[in-house]
């Protein structure tokens, strides 16, 4: 009998050196350098601690761990209606950290969960509230305002928001067809324009051109000359040889003379 109370003895004895060993095992922590630990004693807060060795009090101190790293929160899409009227699928990126442990642990029950709902709020009141041209040509002003509202709804709770991006603005096929056939009219009317502006510079260039030769007998003909040569130097075997205006206004001239003196003797003889 004394010999099993000994035995039942060592097997308590031996039990409760196990649970003192695991409990003080279980009070030292160890803490990233990109790690803090929110330290509760008797459920109050009592310090911030780490990097590195924590020891905790068993069954006093209870720790909430927390990291410091750059956060990449992806906001689900967001069926959103713009000013003017159109509908559009929205969705983002927020890049933010924790910067108070403290805050982050006590004034909000689950800072990510949070943050994630205060980003979708504001993606669609910010995006209701801007013209589908800005959406999609104005990015960096609606990113802007996206993080300065975020920031402004998380600070309290110790979240520093980084940076909001709009990842996709996913338009309805009926929208993209139509801003297809307006850029492709856009696209037609620059070409018109261009179009236009150049046969204007070329009528005018020939406007000078011909009040110089028109000015100018000689020039005339030294420009006559120079179509000459033009086409002689061409291989053909036909040659059309234009006559000069000044000789057909000395035929015209010497035909009106001839039948005047006709007319003269005509008249003379009768």
């Amino acid at each position: 009998m004394p010999d099993a109370i000994i035995g039942l003895g060592i097997v308590i004895a031996g039990f409760v050196g196990l649970i003192l060993i695991i409990v003080i095992l279980r009070s030292f922590r160890i803490l990233n350098e990109y790690e803090r630990g929110v330290v509760f004693r008797l459920g109050k807060f009592s310090a911030v601690r780490g990097p590195g060795l924590i020891v905790l009090i068993p069954f006093l101190d209870k720790m909430v761990k927390l990291s410091l790293r750059t956060i990449a929160l992806d906001v689900p899409s967001q069926d959103i209606i713009t000013k003017d009227n159109v509908s559009v699928k929205v969705n983002a990126v927020v890049y933010f950290r924790v910067v108070d442990p403290n805050r982050a642990v006590i004034q909000v029950e689950d800072y990510m969960y949070a943050t994630s709902l205060v980003s979708q709020t504001t993606l669609r009141t910010v995006t209701g509230q801007a013209d589908l041209d800005d959406l999609l040509s104005h990015r960096d002003l609606i990113n802007s305002k996206l993080r300065e509202l975020i920031d402004k709804e998380t600070e309290p709770w110790g979240i520093k928001v980084l940076n909001v991006e709009l990842k996709n603005v996913d338009l309805p096929q009926e929208m993209i067809r139509a801003m297809s056939r307006q850029a492709e009219a856009e696209r037609d009317k620059r070409a018109k324009i261009i179009n236009s502006e150049g046969e204007f510079m070329s009528a005018q260039k020939l406007s000078e051109a011909a009040n110089i030769l028109g000015g100018s007998s000689y020039a005339l003909q030294l420009r006559y000359l120079q179509v000459m040569t033009e086409i002689a130097a061409e291989k053909n075997s036909t040659m059309i040889i234009p006559l000069p205006i000044e000789l057909l206004k000395y035929f015209q001239l010497s035909n009106e003379k001839l039948n005047a003196e006709l007319n003269n003797e005509n008249t003379s003889k009768s």
